[in-house]
């Protein structure tokens, strides 16, 4: 690693250069990544010093730092920003678009969330639902945890009648090796409120779902 890269890497994720007490910890770091991804890609069968590979140990670092900036954020903090309106029936935010890594075989996955909520005192900006989503799926994750973390920051944050989130999606660990079924797709829900004990409030949920 260069010591230009190792700039650029702390101007971009300050957030991470943070953990270290001194710029040269974080340097010797991410050099030793960076070695580290070297013998990786000997041991694949490849030179890690041939033209295509030469700097793909920093590029390697610098995406996985991107992959997981909602691991050095608290993403409930988007839903603090709450609005005093007059509105007891649901609230759905469909198709939220993600995508996360599973911290099973760094592969990814990704999908979309479907959160919805029946507001008690206040609401949050539906903008802020899309980036707290974000926030919890930008981390090594796996989709049971993320479908329960983004159902729990709502339940926490907002005190809603009741949560309720959907969450569709394909993993790259599952499509692209080992069994490689490329069509699977997983389905997870996380249910609070009413809608654990009112079976009309879910059937609402799944019909505005279903609606297109």
């Amino acid at each position: 690693m260069k010591l230009e890269q190792n700039l650029k890497l702390m101007q971009i994720f300050p957030e991470a250069f943070k953990k270290f007490s001194r710029s040269d910890e974080f340097h010797h770091s991410t050099q030793r990544i960076a070695e580290s991804l070297k013998e990786l890609i000997k041991l694949c069968g490849d030179d890690p010093n041939r033209e295509g590979l030469e700097e793909t140990p920093f590029r390697v670092i610098k995406a996985f730092l991107e992959y997981t900036e909602g691991q050095r954020t608290d993403p409930r903090e988007h839903l603090h920003k709450t609005f005093a309106v007059e509105h007891k029936e649901l609230v759905l935010v469909k198709d939220i678009e993600f995508f996360s890594m599973c911290e099973h075989h760094f592969a990814p996955f990704f999908g979309v969330a479907h959160v919805g909520y029946i507001p008690g005192e206040k609401i949050t900006g539906l903008s802020k639902i899309a980036r707290m989503v974000d926030g919890y799926a930008k981390r090594f994750q796996v989709q049971e945890r993320l479908t329960n973390q983004i159902a729990e920051a709502i339940e926490e944050v907002l005190l809603p009648s009741g949560t309720m989130v959907v969450i569709e999606a394909k993993h790259m660990c599952m499509c692209g090796r080992g069994v490689k079924k490329s069509s699977a797709a997983t389905t997870t829900s996380a249910v609070r409120g009413v809608f654990a004990t009112n079976s009309d409030a879910r059937s609402e949920f799944v019909s505005l779902l279903n609606r297109s």
